[in-house]
């Protein structure tokens, strides 16, 4: 998959392409269901499959204090969308020179610069300044230009829309294997392990500290984790993901405690699969009353991993 940034690095213009936009906030089983038909009418046509999405995320820029937490960072939504075979990835810098392009002109470089032959988009697409241009603006589009327009149908598990404001609920309920069923796979969270300040070590409970460069996360707690390292190897372990305000932080990290180990696994990028919710997070009054929770919290995912007999 190649990704590109902005439409000015398409340097040469597509001979024609099989397009979908949107946020695809978590690669969930909804979007997955757009994606996989995506690439089905791309070979069909022998076209390449392509995705545009906006960084930031329309919402975030317009209304930045009052936007959802992602469920994934651009990084890791790449790695999924990759993995559901799209060939490109045109992500796109929302800013105000591209917030005030007409209707007329967003279509304009669909034509110009993807040659879009098929276009997949939600009933409820909005673009264009002031959000003049609507799904059926994109019918009378298609009809002009010759691509064909078709809608993305919500996709529904057990009478239930899938989606990422669903997931979102799911997470912030602490409920985490209803996230799972409408992801279609364990939530997760990706980031490198840098160097702490060592106070898990000095109450005994040594953590891989990883950096979520992120302002608001999903969801906070103390959980039962699935840790995968760069070679593959799968560990278990307890994790808490948050500001840690015992100590008084205000910058969201996740702390992974893993068991049975020792190795320097420093500078890895890990996956971290949230797995269970142990309990919320809270201030403790002292490290040694901290110190006495983590001790249960991790009888309690040890036990959660425990084989069933």
């Amino acid at each position: 998959m190649q990704l590109i940034r902005g439409m000015y690095n398409v340097k040469m213009p597509f001979t024609g392409t099989a397009l979908t936009i949107g946020n695809f906030d978590g690669v969930h089983l909804g979007h997955q269901a757009v994606l996989s038909h995506l690439r089905e009418k791309a070979n069909a046509l022998n076209l390449p499959t392509v995705v545009m999405l906006f960084e930031p995320q329309p919402r975030e820029y317009f209304t930045p204090n009052q936007a959802p937490a992602r469920l994934m960072r651009l990084r890791d939504k790449l790695h999924y969308l990759a993995k559901m075979g799209v060939d490109y990835v045109i992500c796109i810098r929302f800013n105000q020179a591209f917030a005030a392009l007409t209707a007329d002109e967003f279509v304009a470089l669909l034509v110009q610069k993807l040659r879009v032959r098929f276009l997949s988009v939600g009933d409820d697409f909005r673009f264009g300044a002031h959000r003049q241009g609507d799904f059926a603006y994109l019918q009378q589009a298609g009809q002009t230009f010759g691509f064909q327009v078709e809608d993305n149908p919500s996709f529904n598990l057990n009478g239930e829309r899938v989606s990422s404001t669903a997931i979102r609920h799911a997470l912030a309920q602490g409920d985490l294997e209803h996230a799972a069923c409408l992801l279609g796979r364990t939530y997760s969270l990706q980031g490198r392990i840098v160097h702490g300040n060592k106070l898990g070590r000095t109450i005994g409970f040594p953590t891989a500290n990883v950096m979520l460069h992120r302002k608001v996360v999903p969801l906070k707690g103390v959980f039962a984790v699935k840790v995968r390292l760069k070679s593959g190897e799968i560990l278990t372990g307890v994790a808490n993901l948050g500001n840690r305000p015992t100590i008084n932080g205000v910058t969201p990290l996740l702390e992974v405690h893993l068991f049975d180990f020792n190795r320097d696994i420093y500078g890895q990028t890990i996956e971290v699969m949230l797995c269970h919710k142990i309990r919320d997070e809270i201030k403790f009054p002292s490290f040694e009353a901290l110190k006495a929770q983590i001790t249960q919290d991790a009888k309690t995912a040890r036990l959660y991993f425990r084989p069933a007999r």
